[in-house]
């Protein structure tokens, strides 16, 4: 896992509890975050904005192979790893899939707090939503799709993705996106399938709080999706939704107004809402959460 820009000079003089993790989603890179990167620097956090393995590529070059059957479980190891070398427990922001790799590590107990935008769903929540399966008919249609790296059509992702944009501002940002793991999307979407359960997160084990931020109009993880996933984790969660935004939260217009909330909740919330653990060496129940 490599990272984009290294350490800030801001963050070189960061105090204590002033590190923020920004982790991205499916089909993305760091450049994603380059919005809240300059807002949280300016506030004087140190920003860390790993690199999912094998996603330092430009939209134009061939994914390594191994892209294809990257698990969840992989991604959240690299960057249990990178955190693991902080002097600190940091702050999460992670977008989508980035959201779930977020509540992973959050159960791993490497969060100070977690905001979730537009976060995807983890096990044992099943997503039945028809516009959300409509989204990936083609990509469902691959056999084996979980064994190929692929990114849906513009069409799919304008519908469901990026339809808080502009059509110039959608095609630009598609324009971006590379490539993503097969076997990733098969264990957030088929997760009762995956033997492994990858995306299978306990709430009893998340040592931290969390804000959920969801876009009325998001398509892709809708508010009942994330009303769900908020419910999964009890009184640990604090889902909002935010009028006039759809998916891809961190680059659309109003996104200042998102940070700020983090950061809110980060330097003030969070700091105040004391978390009851209950874990144990059992596995969680794994009775489906139907939406």
């Amino acid at each position: 896992m490599t990272q984009e820009g290294g350490w800030s000079k801001a963050g070189e003089t960061a105090g204590a509890g002033r590190t923020v993790v920004l982790i991205h989603g499916m089909w993305s890179r760091p450049h994603v975050w380059q919005n809240f990167r300059h807002f949280f620097e300016a506030r004087g956090y140190r920003v860390l904005t790993p690199t999912l393995r094998h996603h330092d590529i430009e939209p134009w070059m061939s994914p390594d192979p191994e892209l294809a059957t990257l698990s969840l479980l992989d991604y959240a190891d690299d960057l249990e790893a990178e955190i693991r070398t902080l002097d600190e427990k940091p702050f999460l922001v992670g977008h989508s899939m980035g959201g779930t790799l977020a509540q992973i590590l959050a159960a791993r107990g490497l969060a100070r707090g977690a905001t979730l935008l537009a976060t995807a769903h983890c096990a044992p929540i099943v997503v039945l939503a028809p516009v959300v399966a409509s989204i990936f008919v083609r990509e469902m249609m691959l056999t084996p799709f979980w064994r190929w790296a692929q990114i849906p059509s513009y069409r799919a992702m304008r519908k469901g993705v990026l339809n808080g944009f502009n059509e110039r501002d959608a095609r630009n940002l598609y324009a971006t996106l590379i490539p993503e793991s097969g076997r990733s999307f098969f264990e957030l979407a088929f997760w009762y399938f995956d033997k492994r359960k990858a995306a299978l997160v306990d709430p009893a084990r998340v040592t931290c709080p969390l804000l959920m931020l969801t876009g009325v109009d998001d398509r892709l993880t809708p508010l009942s999706v994330a009303r769900r996933t908020a419910e999964h984790y009890g009184s640990k969660a604090r889902l909002e939704a935010l009028p006039g935004h759809a998916h891809w939260l961190p680059g659309e217009t109003g996104w200042e107004r998102i940070a700020e909330r983090t950061a809110r909740f980060f330097e003030v919330e969070a700091q105040h809402i004391e978390i009851e653990t209950g874990a144990t060496e059992a596995a969680p129940e794994l009775e489906p959460l139907f939406v």
